[in-house]
């Protein structure tokens, strides 16, 4: 294979065109997941790795999501350019900044300082000026800055996440891996303005939990 062909811009471009043929069809997903350089939130010891379709280990004994997970779950969102998107479970950062790509301003909430500190520094490398942060117990949202247009959950919530939905806007979106096992069903919840919503299954995932509270860190 010729050197310019295996740059990490051909990398991902090559990544994301796999993504396109497994039914990320939204040409929106498909820019702003071409838009964002996975290496940059890609530990050392995986940069190797950067470019496959898999989940990579991360600090705190967390992970950087599959790139076919994101896009699928970026998709399922429905963003529009004036969304307010909430995000729960900020990790690294890789899909706080496709989301930034996509919507107005996007509100993300790490339980984990050490992630936090790591991720604010990639957004301000990248000079993404939509994202705010915040420190905290992503179950419980971000009730002052409620409704929100959209919300995405990174991490498997055991029961309906209802904590949230009370957040959602009418017509309002939600998507969130659902389930106490190994393996659970993405759902997407879609507000219907009377204080109920209709729900899809998206089909099985394998997220870590959401867990109550902050995270304690040596």
């Amino acid at each position: 294979m010729a050197q310019d062909d295996d740059t990490p811009e051909t990398r991902l471009a090559r990544l994301v065109l796999s993504l396109r043929s497994q039914g990320v069809t939204d040409p929106k997903v498909l820019r702003a997941l071409e838009a964002t350089p996975r290496q940059l939130f890609t530990p050392d010891l995986f940069q190797e790795r950067a470019f496959e379709d898999s989940a990579l280990p991360i600090a705190c004994g967390q992970t950087i999501s599959q790139p076919f997970i994101v896009g699928l779950m970026t998709q399922a969102l429905k963003i529009e350019p004036r969304s307010r998107v909430l995000e729960i479970g900020t990790g690294s950062g890789y899909q706080t900044a496709i989301l930034s790509k996509m919507a107005r301003l996007v509100y993300t909430v790490e339980r984990y300082r050490t992630l936090m500190a790591e991720a604010e520094a990639r957004f301000k490398a990248l000079e993404l000026t939509n994202v705010i942060t915040r420190f905290g117990d992503g179950g419980q949202g971000w009730p002052e800055q409620a409704p929100f247009d959209r919300i995405m959950v990174t991490a498997a919530a055991p029961d309906e996440p209802k904590a949230l939905l009370s957040q959602l806007k009418p017509g309002g979106i939600l998507v969130a891996p659902v389930g106490k096992g190994p393996v659970q069903v993405l759902k997407r919840y879609t507000a219907d303005g009377q204080g109920g919503h209709t729900v899809e299954d998206l089909g099985e995932v394998r997220f870590v939990p959401l867990l109550d509270g902050v995270a304690r860190e040596l």
